[in-house]
């Protein structure tokens, strides 16, 4: 048995959003859902696509203009500072970072260099793009067979992503997974491990964020919504991942530059 996983830039990347810091207060930066709170030119970190340093940047500028420090909170205020300033980041904005950070980390340059902006319409929709690509990739984009292909469960791989489009049951909004490590046995996936930003209603307003999972490849070659899923402890149909992967057009896919 083997365990492969994202580069240790890319794992730092996700450990600054799952546990950001300031001061001695840490906790999981909130999800933000820019389509429900739709604030045009808004920073970045106001739109769900903040870095972890813009958000600690912010944060900084939020405690100068309180008159405080970042010694006075505490894990419970910096999240209640995050989620009331909408700070926060959604799961296109998560996944680009991450999937930067491990394309730069492996010698093929950011992904602005590679994506093909497919929503960007029109010269000027194409020119914004190129400034801010982050605010302009988002899950249609990364799922597009423009920007990757689908893969068999058999060659998926840190940096791999599995996203969930097109839900008509419930009009879920487009989601996706970023597989941060994977587990072999005779070098055949059997265990993958992932992470997103997502928020679940029981998690109220301030349990939002990064939440990570596992997906246990029960018959590889089965779909990967038929394989054994758990986040929280929560398995089936207590699992709410799972049960929108079975909702959704659910596909593992890797990007074309990879």
């Amino acid at each position: 048995m083997n365990t492969k996983t994202l580069s240790n830039r890319a794992l730092s990347v996700i450990d600054q959003y799952l546990n950001f810091k300031v001061g001695t207060a840490m906790c999981s930066v909130p999800y933000f859902n820019n389509k429900t709170t739709k604030l045009r030119g808004a920073l970045a970190v106001h739109a769900g696509k903040g870095s972890p340093q813009e958000i600690f940047e912010e944060v900084q500028s939020l405690l100068i203009k309180a008159h405080t420090t970042a010694e006075s909170l505490s894990t419970e205020s910096l999240k209640k500072l995050l989620a009331d300033n909408n700070i926060g980041i959604d799961c296109s904005g998560f996944a680009y970072y991450v999937l930067n950070a491990e394309s730069e980390e492996s010698g093929k340059g950011s992904i602005d260099k590679h994506i093909s902006f497919v929503q960007a319409k029109g010269v000027l929709r194409k020119l914004i793009a190129s400034w801010r690509p982050v605010g302009n990739v988002d899950v249609s984009t990364l799922a597009h067979d423009a920007n990757g292909r689908v893969i068999p469960l058999k060659a998926i791989q840190p940096g791999s992503i599995i996203t969930m489009t097109n839900d008509t049951e419930e009009n879920e909004r487009d989601h996706i997974l970023v597989i941060h490590q994977v587990e072999y046995q005779n070098f055949i996936p059997y265990k993958l491990h992932y992470s997103h930003a997502v928020a679940y209603p029981e998690d109220g307003m301030y349990g939002t964020g990064i939440k990570q999972g596992t997906i246990e490849i029960i018959d590889i070659a089965k779909p990967i919504a038929e394989q054994a899923w758990t986040e929280n402890g929560r398995q089936g149909d207590t699992n709410r991942i799972f049960v929108r992967a079975n909702k959704s057009k659910t596909e593992v896919r890797q990007l074309k530059w990879w």
